[in-house]
């Protein structure tokens, strides 16, 4: 009797399991249908001229209705659960440009598009080559020579067809401005490269009040746990960030205000000799095919701009979900910084009390305290009014001082507030 209970419950859930297999297979038919319409809309692209590649028109309205579709709500599932319907809904009807599709950029605009925003614009100038491969998101051998934003357009017709990608073989500057921040986008994402063509386009979305997030140096790094995503000002070794700062604040007038994406971790190498055909070192400028773009090479780690993509598309998600993500403090010491800084305490205590018996803090307590509690700033003042230099020499300052039963202080300067 059992055994016969057994066997008639699991043919019951084969039954229902195929029936669900078949009900999901017509769907999917009925959408490759529209996969296959769409890859007939791409057309052949030849060097870098600028041109829009054929298919959905940029200035169409994004598709507000896209989660009642039951492949997309399925497709979406996972995100939906984690946001709540009415936040994905938030993603599927934005609209978001990327500038730049290399490592870094692919790699954000493949997720976004995977997260399911609903209107793409992929702008690059340039053409997948084999070197691109050891950090493209979606290349092949088989895209080596086509443009980067075709590549792109064509892998992403097939992972998520629903969505409304514009691809443009353009170099963003003055002249293209328009045409490719028009139609209100809800985000941009800055992954050039080129310091000109970045700070044009950064002053650009500011002067335009749009919201940008740009990515600074992801080459000849490794350490992916020192990413961290800050205001410009708050970026550290990174010679990108500090010369993109000083071009703002010089010829814009820009002093901040603008998010990005850096590791505190110092460049491992430093940009390759370049040599002619010959073997011989050379003047990169005279194989330069766009003036000011680099052709020396600096070594990447595929890894590492991939991870700085990643970490983009995910800001920009929750950004535009409505998500509330609080970020790791940008001041990291090291644990000897730490040991200093308990061993100040103890001394003040020694010396303001006599004794030290009060301090019941250890070194991780410490470090909770300065970099959780604190984000390792002035108990008096947390919004930061000094960057760089200034910043790191008032860190450098910092201590804590107890209170008995009252909690702690920070001592910042010249100034104690009271914690407790």
């Amino acid at each position: 009797m059992e055994k016969g209970k057994y066997l008639a419950l699991v043919g019951t859930g084969a039954l229902f399991g195929s029936v669900s297999t078949i009900f999901f297979l017509r769907l999917l038919q009925n959408h490759k249908k529209v996969v296959r319409q769409y890859n007939k809309n791409v057309t052949e692209l030849n060097g870098l001229e600028t041109c829009t590649i054929a298919g959905k028109k940029n200035d169409k309205a994004v598709n507000e209705d896209l989660l009642k579709d039951e492949i997309v709500s399925e497709h979406l599932t996972r995100n939906i659960q984690f946001f709540g319907s009415e936040s994905q809904q938030k993603v599927s009807a934005s609209y978001v440009v990327v500038i730049g599709l290399g490592g870094v950029g692919s790699h954000a605009a493949s997720m976004l598009l995977r997260s399911g925003v609903g209107k793409l614009l992929l702008v690059d100038f340039d053409q997948v080559s084999l070197s691109s491969l050891n950090r493209h998101a979606v290349a092949t051998r088989a895209d080596v020579g086509i443009p980067k934003a075709q590549c792109l357009k064509e892998h992403f017709s097939s992972i998520f067809p629903e969505c409304q990608v514009d691809a443009k073989v353009l170099l963003y500057d003055s002249s293209t401005e328009e045409e490719i921040l028009s139609g209100h986008p809800d985000f941009v994402l800055d992954c050039i490269d080129n310091i000109d063509t970045k700070v044009a386009l950064l002053a650009a979305c500011v002067r335009r009040g749009l919201k940008v997030l740009s990515a600074t140096g992801a080459g000849a790094r490794a350490d992916p746990t020192r990413i961290r995503i800050a205001d410009l000002r708050e970026s550290t070794n990174d010679p990108l960030s500090r010369s993109v700062r000083h071009r703002l604040r010089k010829d814009h007038g820009i002093e901040g205000g603008i998010p990005v994406v850096f590791s505190l971790e110092k460049p491992k190498a430093k940009l390759l000799p370049f040599k002619g055909p010959n073997g011989e070192e050379e003047n990169p400028s005279d194989y330069q095919i766009v003036p000011g773009f680099r052709v020396r090479i600096i070594p990447v780690l595929g890894t590492i701009p991939a991870i700085f993509g990643q970490v983009m598309a995910s800001y920009v998600v929750t950004e535009l979900a409505g998500f509330q993500v609080q970020t790791e403090p940008i001041v990291n010491f090291d644990i000897d910084h730490y040991h200093t800084l308990h061993q100040r305490l103890i001394e003040h205590e020694e010396l303001v009390y006599g004794t030290s018996q009060q301090v019941q803090v250890d070194v991780e307590e410490v470090m909770y305290i300065v970099k959780e509690l604190w984000h390792g700033r002035s108990a008096r003042d947390q919004l930061v009014k000094e960057v760089g230099r200034g910043m790191w020499r008032s860190v450098n300052e910092l201590m804590l001082v107890g209170l008995r039963k009252a909690g702690f202080y920070i001592k910042f300067n010249s100034f104690e507030i009271q914690r407790g």
